[in-house]
């Protein structure tokens, strides 16, 4: 038996290694570049054909609750997105993509261009998304068009923000939901900033 093993080791060494292929974002995009707080960054994907999700990343059976499957749309009048459509946010300067996630979680990865503003924080600073503070509340006529995102299918943070945000006046219309997060992002090999 070891004899036959060691006759496999021996085969294995000697094929070929195998080619690389080049992973796109899409068949004609190999990556685009986002402005962010410490200047321009690249996002592409992982180029290793290899290359798997570990860690939390990788757990597909979170207990529910508190880690339950979230809806697609979290609230009426918002619209889901994808992957392409949040890089096409991210290029643009009058899209802010909002990581509302916890600090701790920000602070460990996340997507290059986007800011931070937990769902625990997100009512209290909606003026930094276009909307003025008045005497019952605050005003979102002037509010900026939002995606947000959190750690995945299974994670409430996003939908939390976004529900009170809506309650507290800033128009559904005006919000996306990267419902895949952290998960979809780092499952596809997209290039995380920070930890």
């Amino acid at each position: 038996m070891r004899r036959v093993l060691a006759a496999l080791a021996l085969a294995a060494l000697a094929l070929p290694a195998a080619a690389q292929e080049p992973v796109g974002i899409t068949r004609d995009v190999m990556s685009v570049t986002v402005e962010t707080a410490s200047g321009p960054r690249e996002i592409a994907r992982i180029q290793d054909n290899a290359n798997i999700i570990e860690d939390e990343w990788g757990q597909t059976s979170r207990p529910c609750p508190a880690f339950c499957i979230q809806p697609m749309i979290p609230a009426p009048g918002v619209t889901p997105v994808g992957e392409l459509e949040l890089l096409e946010f991210l290029q643009d300067p009058e899209v802010t993509v909002v990581d509302s996630r916890t600090p701790n979680w920000f602070e460990a990865g996340t997507i290059p261009g986007a800011v931070n503003m937990p769902y625990t924080e997100m009512v209290d600073r909606l003026g930094e998304l276009g909307c003025e503070i008045d005497f019952d509340g605050w005003d979102c006529t002037a509010a900026v068009p939002v995606a947000l995102f959190c750690n995945g299918p299974w994670c409430g943070q996003s939908p939390t923000a976004i529900r009170r945000m809506i309650e507290a006046g800033y128009p559904a219309e005006r919000i996306h939901y990267y419902r895949p997060g952290m998960q979809g992002w780092r499952m596809l090999g997209l290039t995380v900033a920070g930890g």
